[in-house]
């Protein structure tokens, strides 16, 4: 999953690093129930959400030692009298705010349709480690933190650019070591699934119901094999290879960087070339058209690679422009922004396109949660040389997929609760996964790796491109989502959907 620092930048593939063995499962389920259940007092906090505070176990070999408190925010069931029990979402990252991502896309009737709403509470919350919960803080002071990141590239456009590109995602692990300390011995997914679980208690289920979004597809899936018979209803997508996520297929983990062993350079170079294709297109609303778009890119990345090409006051050198169009590709709403910024560029009259400041703890904990999750390459050199083989295999897209996670490659941390399968535990109920054709953060071909890993799944492909259902509006997929989650009733095998409005439309 892409690291996700600026707003414009999506997520991406849900992922992680450590070294250890998973706990037994047979003490899954037992460490969490001798934690007591959270008292959720929850209150009205503006614009009909409501928010409440849980706490839990720090640990969980210690049930009844230190809690951690988790934020959490509802929307309640717009029809109490037809309400079928508590959503919960996960958005994914990991390292996004739960809390603000529901506050913010609350309302999106793509994602959570009236219909839905009527019949649920809708409940997401910041995970530990993650924004207002047990915040991983890797440094002193906020302007530490913006000057620290804004200077961090998002990968090295060159071999010679490697070195200072190492010592900087180093001593990023290094501030993380000594301002988060132990806490990140504690931030696994697996631990926030128990989190999960208790929070299920909390509000009075007696299965869960779930929705999860990129990462947290693999937070379900961690749930659902410690706790599979605790599954009413779970809902992924946006999917990933849980296996291939964790530890990497035949001991891939400690030899080929995570984003590499995904393939997500393909899944992104799949869904660059229909982004290409849907500009050329009669009729596209799409200001890079005209004349051949792949020749047209390959001059324009030609031109930043040789000087770096300023727009309004904002420089584009080659890593940027990469990154930049690596994380719009995710969602198709900023497409048509994406090629007025492509055909500013190509021309020189500037087009101004927007960062935004760097105010939450989203990189320290995206890297806390990976880095203890998931099986990693040590040191540097692995990443050497899948830098170059990769530039060479996916042109503009391998290379950046390389260095996604460098953090991880010397971070000082471990969580022995990590979980690392198995992954086909029976569950009490089957998942539905849905994915779009073309995703470049967590492609098709990985969802369906990761759904045949499950023990019951049943897949729905969407027939358009970007990211997850949340960026790429089908109103079909919504209706086959809400169906299932409101009445457990899967849609026929080989069911495909539409998508509501193309990414070019006029």
């Amino acid at each position: 999953m892409k690291q996700t620092r600026w707003i414009t930048l999506t997520a991406i593939t849900g992922v992680l690093c450590g070294l250890l063995t998973t706990a037994p499962q047979s003490f899954a389920a037992p460490a969490v129930d001798r934690a007591a259940t959270p008292a959720l007092a929850w209150s009205d906090c503006s614009d009909g959400f409501q928010c409440a505070t849980a706490a839990v176990p720090l640990d969980y070999d210690q049930p009844s030692g230190s809690k951690i408190d988790l934020s959490l925010i509802r929307m309640p069931a717009t029809n109490p009298a037809q309400r079928v029990g508590t959503l919960f979402v996960n958005f994914g990252g990991p390292g996004s705010s739960g809390v603000d991502r529901l506050r913010a896309r609350g309302q999106w009737p793509w994602l959570f349709s009236p219909e839905l709403r009527a019949r649920f509470d809708v409940v997401s919350w910041d995970p530990r480690g993650i924004g207002r919960s047990a915040t991983v803080r890797c440094f002193q002071t906020e302007a530490e933190q913006e000057q620290f990141l804004g200077g961090l590239r998002d990968f090295p456009a060159t071999a010679a650019d490697e070195p200072a590109f190492y010592a900087g995602y180093d001593e990023l692990a290094r501030r993380c070591s000594e301002n988060a300390g132990s806490l990140l011995e504690h931030v696994s997914t697996a631990n926030t699934a128990r989190d999960l679980d208790l929070l299920r208690r909390a509000v009075g289920d007696d299965k869960l119901t779930y929705h999860g979004i990129s990462y947290g597809t693999h937070l379900g899936a961690v749930y659902a094999n410690l706790f599979p018979n605790r599954v009413r209803a779970m809902a992924f997508d946006g999917s990933m290879d849980f296996e291939g996520n964790a530890t990497g297929h035949g001991g891939q983990g400690t030899t080929v960087p995570l984003d590499t062993r995904q393939d997500v350079p393909r899944g992104a170079a799949e869904t660059f070339d229909s982004f290409l294709r849907q500009c050329a297109a009669p009729g596209a609303d799409c200001a890079f058209a005209g004349g051949d778009l792949k020749a047209k890119w390959a001059a324009l990345v030609a031109r930043v690679r040789q000087s770096p090409i300023t727009v309004d006051g904002e420089t584009f050198d080659y890593t940027a422009l990469i990154a930049r169009v690596n994380g719009d590709l995710a969602q198709p709403e900023l497409w048509k922004d994406t090629a007025r910024t492509l055909q500013a560029l190509h021309t020189a009259p500037a087009l101004r396109t927007l960062q935004e400041p760097y105010i939450t703890n989203r990189t320290e904990s995206f890297n806390a949660i990976q880095c203890v999750d998931s099986t990693f390459p040590r040191g540097t050199a692995a990443y050497t040389a899948y830098g170059a083989s990769e530039d060479q295999r996916v042109p503009y897209w391998g290379r950046i997929a390389v260095f996604d996670m460098m953090a991880c490659a010397t971070w000082r941390h471990q969580d022995a609760d990590r979980y690392t399968g198995p992954w086909n535990r029976w569950t009490s109920a089957p998942i539905l996964v849905i994915n779009t054709r073309y995703d470049p953060s967590t492609p098709l071909h990985g969802a369906l790796d990761g759904a045949a890993e499950l023990a019951r799944t049943r897949v729905l492909t969407v027939e358009g491109s970007g990211h997850s259902t949340m960026f790429v509006h089908s109103a079909c997929a919504e209706t086959a989502k809400r169906n299932y989650l409101i009445s457990g009733t899967l849609p026929a095998v080989g069911t495909t959907c539409g998508i509501d409005r193309a990414p070019f439309a006029a």
